[in-house]
């Protein structure tokens, strides 16, 4: 009879182990709808917040302050180029420049590197046999860029023996395409920390 005790116990204190403990939940309000924009912001790295300010300094110079004051010149961002021995995202430093230009809504953009595409579309518009010629878009309607802003980025070491740090150098220029006159130019240095911000 122990035996048979002993077996009713285990067996109930193997099935109250194996029972699932209830959940509770918490009951919630319901979010009615808004059209409130909730407005995201990524993260910046430290190369990024760098570049802003670069680029707030240009737009804050007052040669730039001068060009912008009284009309919204076009400009073209060439790509920056990566004169270092390093891999770097240069197509990300380009955008992070080209948007926060965007932003300022100080400069209309070109976009030189899209004009075959362009092209290719405007001489799809002008085939008679396929578009209405009452909607084709015309030739000779793009228009120039005034400015173009170029750059480069480097990398040096700076420090002694062991201690040495690689640092990346951005330097930037904006240029007045009629002629040839830079308007501006800027320079930053950024260190390479192990999170490879650039």
């Amino acid at each position: 009879m122990n035996k048979g005790v002993f077996f009713i116990t285990g067996f109930s204190l193997i099935l109250a182990g194996c029972a699932k403990t209830p959940v509770y939940y918490e009951e919630l309000p319901i979010q009615q709808e808004t059209n409130q924009v909730i407005e995201v912001t990524p993260r910046e790295n430290k190369a990024q917040i760098q570049i802003n300010d670069m680029v707030n300094d240009m737009l804050s110079s007052k040669t730039v302050q001068g060009i912008t004051q009284q009309s919204v010149p076009i400009l073209f961002v060439e790509g920056i180029k990566n004169k270092s021995a390093e891999h770097i995202d240069t197509a990300a430093i380009t955008e992070t420049v080209t948007s926060a230009l965007l932003a300022s809504g100080k400069f209309n953009f070109v976009d030189n590197a899209r004009v075959e595409e362009v092209r290719a579309q405007l001489d799809f518009n002008n085939d008679q046999a396929l578009v209405n010629p009452g909607t084709a878009i015309q030739f000779g309607k793009m228009v120039g860029a005034q400015y173009m802003l170029y750059g480069n980025i480097s990398s040096f070491d700076k420090g002694e023996g062991v201690e040495e740090d690689l640092y990346y150098q951005l330097s930037m220029r904006l240029m007045e395409l009629e002629t040839g006159l830079i308007e501006w130019t800027g320079l930053t240095e950024m260190k390479k920390t192990n999170q490879n911000d650039v």
